[in-house]
């Protein structure tokens, strides 16, 4: 037997010699009796690393740990692949801290009121003031009347009656050509009001006494360096859709100059901007009325109704003859167009008894009606003499509030808010 003192410096020397630390567990690994063999000093080199956490004491062996890290990075990475997330919003974008909003259907902004007179909504209107738009008291000013009030619809919902507040000005300073704020539209989308320019092609949003502009539009299929001449807004499938007149951009004599008026476009939530040629769907009303070339229908007013999954366009004018700027101001239409989504089924009605000065501007359905009854802007312009009117109606075109005059300027946008 060897003393105490010299079989541990022996076996010292052996750990030294094969780089495995010096203590009392690899002392006692080697400890008496003897490993016999040379497979028996191999077996105990090979023995597992041993790591201490507290006063614990424990063994991993090169294997387990590769299993176990392969197998975190496994789940870890099934975790990202599920991790939910918008279908606009790359996974970019959550890495970046990046954020999409969910779409706001929240429509109109305001709750309606019951009453024993029947059901209360509020309303808002905008208009058009055209070359009058600009401010003749302040420089680079160009301005518009945003006017709210209350529309009420009967319990029985056989009448409507409207009452209006004094309008408030909104103001913007920009413009194109010197004219701008020629706003032809209101429209609730994503939980916000928004107005368009039909001058300058910008969106608007509406926010108190102010205008905030969100997107410009540009002409035509997109790249055009002139703004679109926004007319009528609708939802449709959580998007905002902005279409021009219908009709294509002639002379003052009707001489043909482009086909820009007959595109629509169609803006995400988020601002982006579709151009869409609807060049045959609009001449397929007019092909349905015996209106083509030279004939033509001009749209100022159009609405999407998801409850009839159809289109809905009341034409502000509409002629079998050659447009001719003097002539078109008593050409107005009482045509109610109720579309398919396909543009293949349509179908014409008319609204009340027809005045050639008074034609359709805007229109809505009022919620809560099954998208039955109609709420409707008239405007006129007659040799100087321009006024704006209001009515109700219901799809078949019965008249369920007569026109009121609203004012002597053009009010082209109606909206619940």
């Amino acid at each position: 037997m060897f003393p105490a003192r010299a079989y541990y410096d022996r076996h010292s020397l052996f750990f030294a010699h094969m780089s495995l630390p010096v203590d009392e567990d690899n002392v006692n690994m080697l400890s008496s009796p003897y490993p016999s063999s040379v497979h028996e000093w191999t077996k105990a080199i090979r023995r597992p690393t041993s790591y201490r956490v507290g006063n614990a004491r424990f063994h991993l062996k090169p294997r387990v740990v590769l299993y176990a890290g392969l197998f975190s990075a496994a789940v870890m990475l099934l975790l990202i692949m599920l991790l939910p997330r918008s279908p606009a919003q790359p996974l970019c974008n959550q890495m970046r801290g990046e954020t999409v909003s969910k779409y706001d259907p929240t429509y109109p902004l305001t709750n309606p009121l019951s009453t024993p007179g029947g059901t209360v909504y509020q309303i808002g209107l905008i208009t058009d003031l055209d070359k009058d738009s600009k401010s003749r008291d302040k420089k680079n000013a160009w301005l518009s009347y945003y006017r709210q009030g209350n529309l009420t619809v009967s319990e029985k919902g056989d009448s409507v009656k409207v009452s209006l507040k004094q309008p408030k000005v909104l103001v913007s300073n920009i413009a194109s050509g010197d004219r701008g704020m020629e706003l032809s539209e209101l429209v609730i989308f994503n939980g916000k009001l928004y107005t368009v320019d039909d001058r300058t092609g910008i969106i608007y949003e509406i926010v108190g006494n102010t205008v905030v502009p969100w997107v410009i539009l540009a002409d035509g299929d997109g790249k055009v360096a002139k703004g679109f001449k926004c007319e009528w807004a609708t939802v449709k499938g959580e998007r905002l859709y902005v279409g021009g007149l219908g009709k294509e951009w002639t002379t003052e004599q009707g001489e043909l100059v482009n086909l820009n008026p007959q595109w629509v476009k169609s803006i995400g939530p988020g601002g982006d901007v579709v151009h869409i040629d609807w060049h045959e769907k609009y001449n397929a009303l007019r092909a349905r009325t015996g209106m083509l070339a030279p004939g033509y229908i001009i749209h100022e007013a159009a609405v999407w109704s998801d409850i009839h999954k159809r289109w809905f366009f009341l034409p502000r004018r509409a002629s079998k003859e050659t447009y001719n700027e003097v002539d078109d101001e008593r050409r107005a239409s009482n045509l109610m167009f109720v579309v398919d989504e396909n543009f293949e089924s349509i179908e014409v009605r008319k609204v009340g008894a027809l005045n050639p000065t008074h034609g359709f501007s805007s229109f809505k359905f009022i919620p809560g009606t099954g998208d039955r009854i109609i709420a409707a802007l008239k405007s006129e312009e007659d040799q100087g003499k321009i006024a704006s009117y209001m009515l109700a109606f219901d799809v078949h075109g019965k008249i369920l509030m007569p026109e009121m005059k609203i004012g002597e300027v053009k009010y082209e946008g109606l909206e619940f808010v």
